[in-house]
């Protein structure tokens, strides 16, 4: 649910949390106590000594203690000349202090800033064959954490400061800026990466992100999200490989749970990662596999994994549904294959050694 503030509650407590990181240290209060104490200190004497009003009283300790160097506000007495040699004295401490921890909590604050900066973009550096996830709100949050439960690499572009701390405390690795921007995108390492995902706040933002990844990248696959139906064509026209709308897909699972309540049930239990009995799974043939080339009666699969092959993707787009056991194996196929996630690990390692 939504609160007063518009933003999701999920998303207040990362930002809560960030802000609280940032407070200001113990030391610091420490220092502002011991300011106030001075300018008190000064301020009192002043007026006990020599007689003064508040304001001269306290006028005359800030010019003391800041060594400003402007004349006696009035001439003074003896004890008060004494009093302000020692003010001076605990004052010029005081303010320097004061002076070096303010600097030096600007100055690392903004090294560590820099260098987390630095070390985000080295980890970018060294991706390669990443997705790009163009946009971190509901959708793009949920995304990435579907996709981090498998060793899948991703680097998310996002524009507004606030989610910044969201990304940092989901330990993501992005890019603040606008995703429509070359130089972005460039930073996101979109020369060297598989995918793009464009979940924008707008078609209109996806589709102007379409157009730019499809110019600095001919051969990226793009997935982009639409909320109306008349922006799909304009999507695929600027080069999206896919376009689906969230929408619809609710709709459609919506209806499947009326209709085929136990074939749903079925599949959220074969794609759910928290189950280990039952996954279902696609995997590559290479080239390199022992089983390429090899028909499924002559494969093993269903006896060394104790796997089910429900389908085949052939390498030209051709799907084999239910593959009799004279199907042959080849390099580029995809196999489609449900069992337990540890023999499916297994028969992996075999199809892509």
């Amino acid at each position: 649910m939504h609160d007063g503030s518009g933003k999701l509650p999920e998303y207040q407590d990362a930002i809560s949390t960030r802000v609280k990181g940032m407070r200001p240290p113990r030391h610091f209060l420490i220092i502002l106590v011991l300011l106030v104490s001075v300018l008190t200190a000064g301020t009192v004497g002043f007026e006990m000594l020599e007689g003064w009003g508040f304001m001269d009283a306290l006028y005359m300790t800030v010019i003391t203690i800041s060594t400003v160097g402007y004349q006696e506000v009035r001439p003074l007495g003896e004890a008060g000349r004494v009093f302000n040699m020692v003010l001076i004295f605990f004052g010029l401490g005081t303010t320097t202090y004061v002076a070096a921890s303010v600097v030096q909590f600007m100055v690392e604050g903004r090294i560590r800033a820099i260098m987390g900066r630095r070390r985000l973009d080295r980890k970018i550096d060294r991706l390669n064959h990443h997705y790009i996830i163009c946009g971190y709100g509901r959708i793009g949050r949920i995304l990435c954490q579907t996709l981090r439960q498998k060793p899948v690499s991703l680097v998310v572009i996002e524009k507004t400061p606030d989610l910044i701390p969201v990304l940092e405390q989901d330990r993501v690795l992005y890019v603040q800026g606008d995703a429509t921007s070359e130089d972005v995108l460039t930073r996101a390492g979109i020369e060297r990466a598989k995918g793009l995902v464009a979940v924008l706040a707008t078609d209109t933002d996806n589709v102007f992100l379409v157009l730019t990844a499809r110019q600095l990248a001919p051969e990226l696959m793009i997935i982009a999200r639409t909320s109306r139906e008349e922006s799909r064509n304009k999507l695929r026209a600027a080069g999206a490989n896919i376009v689906e709308s969230p929408y619809e897909m609710g709709a459609f699972r919506l209806a499947q749970r009326i209709m085929r309540p136990a074939v749903t049930s079925f599949l959220e239990f074969a794609f759910s990662q928290t189950r280990k009995d039952i996954q279902l799974e696609e995997l590559a043939v290479s080239e390199a596999s022992a089983l390429a080339r090899v028909s499924l009666k002559d494969s093993g699969i269903r006896q060394n994994f104790n796997l089910i092959i429900i389908a085949i993707n052939k390498a030209d787009g051709a799907m084999l549904f239910n593959p009799s056991f004279e199907a042959v194996l080849m390099p580029g196929d995809t196999v489609i294959a449900v069992g337990e996630v540890e023999n499916l690990d297994k028969l992996e390692k075999v199809l892509s050694p």
